[in-house]
């Protein structure tokens, strides 16, 4: 989360996560669920009347400080010479150099065309960096305040669900990943048969995607695989 922007100066307490009281249940004595974080299907934005939550965008002020830096001496290194060549005084010496180069140098020459595609590589590199959000690891939070924008991270989103994850009876291990779009669980069950413990995994993960407050709703994949017998 960026505190520099005004936006985030006013945010509002996560969610607690409850521990869901029926994750050790059977999922047979439980109707299936036709949510999209359980059942993999298309998220879709929820909103609480505090408007539609956008995505964070960065501030970038290292590739801002950089360019400016670099436009702001070539200009001023230029400007110089010339004054000093309307001053009588000789150009320098790599102005001359360059000057003879490009004088001598067809637009076929192999370094011309380098310098040419360096030149639109960093000009459309600048380009995404200013029409894109960026901060992708910052997922926006559902607006129940207007004016009150609150975002969470990607890893924290993982670690809060890994935890729930380790909860179900069975899970030995499990990774999580949570992107834009998608969370991810991979677990590894020592005991209980596979498809009881992904039921209780599914029906965990998706009460823990709601808790979460996230503006758009996640999809959830779910994988459980048998432990390595030694």
């Amino acid at each position: 989360m960026n505190d520099d922007d005004p936006d985030l100066r006013r945010t509002e307490r996560l969610p607690t996560l409850d521990k869901p009281a029926g994750a050790t249940q059977d999922p047979a004595a439980e109707p299936a669920r036709t949510d999209p974080a359980d059942t993999g299907g298309q998220p879709g934005q929820e909103t609480d009347g505090g408007g539609r939550a956008r995505r964070f965008w960065a501030a970038r002020r290292v590739p801002s400080v950089l360019a400016a830096l670099v436009l702001l001496g070539a200009a001023g290194l230029l400007l110089y010479d010339v004054a000093a060549v309307r001053a009588d005084h000789p150009a320098m010496a790599w102005r001359k150099r360059l000057a003879a180069e490009l004088a001598a140098r067809h637009l076929d020459d192999v370094w011309v065309l380098a310098g040419a595609a360096v030149a639109v590589v960093l000009g459309v590199w600048l380009v995404l960096l200013a029409v894109t959000p960026g901060l992708r690891a910052v997922l926006p939070m559902r607006r129940s305040t207007p004016g009150v924008r609150g975002g969470l991270d990607r890893a924290a989103a993982a670690l809060v669900l890994r935890d729930r994850a380790m909860e179900v009876p069975g899970v030995q291990a499990v990774r999580v990943a949570v992107g834009r779009r998608r969370a991810k669980a991979r677990a590894v069950s020592h005991f209980r048969e596979l498809y009881e413990v992904r039921g209780d995994l599914e029906t965990a993960l998706g009460d823990g995607l709601r808790q979460l407050g996230l503006a758009r709703r996640l999809a959830l994949s779910v994988r459980v695989r048998r432990s390595a017998k030694r």
